[in-house]
């Protein structure tokens, strides 16, 4: 390969860099003001882009005037940091939130019981599950001895200042945590642990309507039936960083950057190995 077209290379890499870098921060028009529920879903593991989403979508709604987030969730669980970032920013929100374990054979495992469970309104569908919120280690092993007692006792704690805020029974949210036990639909209802099973969104608003949430702009009674649904989607960038935060993908990452340093280092002045190789890193890192 010529060093005219690994220098070609090398640019069209830190392009693509730079206009991701550009996309990140290119603002979001906005939706004039109208009466609507916004309506956005995640489904798959909780990572630092889920945090980010959820941020972003409860202050859309804010600034677009929603009288109800609705949170569309399935999830295995995932990483206990980004669940408190999306627990503060639920439990911090002035529009009422509803979180919505969907569809039918769907779950909210793990990491997904807390946000849940921080809901002001918890919600499954039919034939879904909670629960099953011990804390392991990011490689799905058990923790060491100390670590783990350190670990459980601090996510105890967490889950029960979750269920006193919200009004939920805290000790069958913390079996959750100390037993990893799982609960269906219809059982967490009657421990109090969601508030309600809806068969989908309209069924959801229907028994929502004329409720009363407490938000951090105070209480707010719901007017939620016939209201139109308005989605709230991810941006471009957090699509393609939902993709690269999968372990498989910035483990291939790492390598190549890996390799194409090396590459650099053996052909110095070659340039392209070394513009691949530092944004292959930093997607990876």
């Amino acid at each position: 390969m010529s060093k005219r077209t690994s220098r070609g290379i090398g640019l069209t890499f830190l392009a693509l860099g730079l206009a991701v870098l550009l996309l990140a921060h290119w603002p979001v028009p906005a939706n004039a003001q109208s009466t609507h529920v916004s309506v956005l879903r995640i489904d798959g593991a909780i990572d630092p882009i889920s945090a980010r989403y959820l941020s972003r979508a409860i202050g859309k709604a804010t600034v677009d005037g929603a009288v109800l987030v609705i949170l569309e969730l399935d999830t295995p669980g995932g990483r206990l940091d980004s669940t408190r970032d999306m627990v503060e920013a639920i439990l911090g929100s002035r529009v009422p939130l509803a979180v919505y374990v969907s569809p039918s054979g769907a779950q909210a495992a793990s990491a997904g019981t807390f946000i849940a469970a921080a809901a002001n309104f918890a919600v499954m569908a039919p034939a879904t599950n909670i629960g099953a919120a011990s804390p392991i280690s990011s490689s799905g092993e058990d923790l060491p001895e100390t670590l783990a007692r350190k670990v459980n006792e601090d996510t105890k704690a967490f889950i029960r200042g979750i269920a006193e805020e919200r009004d939920r029974n805290a000790a069958a949210l913390e079996d959750t945590v100390t037993q990893a036990l799982s609960y269906s639909a219809s059982e967490a209802v009657e421990l109090g642990v969601v508030d309600l099973i809806a068969t989908d969104v309209t069924d959801l608003l229907n028994q929502l309507d004329g409720r009363t949430a407490e938000t951090a702009a105070g209480p707010v009674v719901l007017s939620t039936a016939g209201v139109p649904l308005r989605g709230i989607e991810k941006t471009l960038v957090e699509s393609f960083l939902t993709v690269i935060a999968d372990p498989n993908i910035a483990f291939l990452l790492l390598s190549i950057g890996s390799l194409a340093l090396m590459a650099e280092l053996f052909s110095p002045g070659v340039f392209g190995p070394g513009v691949v190789g530092v944004l292959a890193l930093l997607l990876a890192f």
